[in-house]
């Protein structure tokens, strides 16, 4: 141990301050891990709020947090946010004039929690994370979700906001008795995975799903191996778009299990997204979004039409990229 912790102590030396650190446990002191002694840190997430939910899983990482603590942390800013249209806060109602959230989250250890159709709580991912913390289940959903996440000290939030119910009552009025649809454009659900330091993996996914939805509707962002997986032997993949498409083909799980076979992200994106066009229908407006982070570091990405854009932060830098996509609309 003692010459464990002088190598560790020596490389620390002069680094600290140069880049990224992350602490950790070894034995009963705590040490520190130089930057660039593994591939990690890389968080990607998809939709351009991304770029600050990114951020903020990178400070939780800086500040020495988990990187389960950086995901949940990560996609609690678009929860949070009232301008994204398509998540927690300030998200479309469904066709009752209900915000109602899905959300998951899954960590290194292959433990994973989901809620779904949970209302007037506003961060959905943190009761998901109890749920698999403290509770023997995967999924808790509805008035039990709402009921667990009480017991557990959060407290009831407003989370329609004037200008939602606006939409929602111009859309009444307009006799549209059920239409939903996908929200586009920078407007959709957030998925986010983060790489460490120590080359550990996890993901979160949340949204408020489409827009005036029929009550009740689940879509693929809590669903684990549809909006969301994580194998920390190979990588992780989590997904937006029409969830309904995503959940008939098992996108985030097929495109670990490609990885695991030896394509990298991009290829198995790619794989995943040409999967669908075999086994479904894909009708005039079909939008589907998939990114990916491998065990070494390396990301991918790819969408069906155009539109899709995906955050990457790394220790060089933060990007908004567009993302390759397989035909136009």
């Amino acid at each position: 141990m003692a010459t464990r912790r002088n190598f560790i102590k020596k490389a620390t030396t002069g680094t600290l301050m140069a880049g990224f650190a992350t602490r950790f446990l070894f034995g009963n002191e705590m040490f520190v891990l130089p930057p660039g002694s593994a591939n990690g840190p890389v968080i990607l997430s998809t939709w351009s709020h991304g770029m600050a939910a990114n951020e903020a899983a990178w400070e939780t990482m800086l500040q020495g947090g988990s990187v389960l603590d950086a995901v949940e942390k990560g996609v609690m800013v678009s929860e949070a946010d009232p301008e994204v249209s398509s998540v927690g806060y300030g998200g479309f109602p469904d066709a009752e004039g209900n915000v109602t959230l899905d959300a998951c989250i899954m960590g290194a250890d292959g433990n994973a929690g989901s809620v779904t159709y949970l209302q007037h709580i506003l961060h959905p991912v943190s009761v998901a994370r109890l749920v698999m913390e403290r509770t023997p289940h995967v999924i808790l959903s509805g008035e039990g979700a709402l009921k667990f996440a009480l017991d557990q000290g959060f407290e009831k939030t407003k989370l329609l906001t004037d200008a939602m119910k606006k939409n929602w009552e111009q859309w009444k009025a307009s006799g549209a008795r059920y239409a939903p649809a996908a929200n586009w454009e920078n407007h959709d659900t957030i998925g986010l995975l983060a790489l460490d330091a120590l080359s550990d993996l996890a993901g979160a996914c949340t949204t408020s799903g489409m827009a005036f939805k029929h009550p009740g509707r689940v879509g693929d962002s809590p669903i684990i191996g549809a909006g969301l997986f994580v194998d920390n032997e190979v990588g992780a993949a989590t997904a937006t778009g029409e969830g309904e498409v995503i959940l008939k083909t098992l996108g985030s799980f097929l495109i670990v299990e490609m990885m695991r076979q030896g394509m990298s992200p991009q290829q198995a994106c790619e794989e995943a997204i040409h999967r669908i066009t075999k086994k479904t229908k894909v009708h005039p407006n079909l939008q589907i979004g998939y990114i990916a982070l491998n065990k070494s570091g390396e990301s991918g990405a790819f969408s069906l039409r155009p539109g899709f854009q995906y955050a990457l932060r790394n220790k060089d830098s933060q990007s908004l990229l567009d993302s390759p996509y397989l035909i136009e609309w």
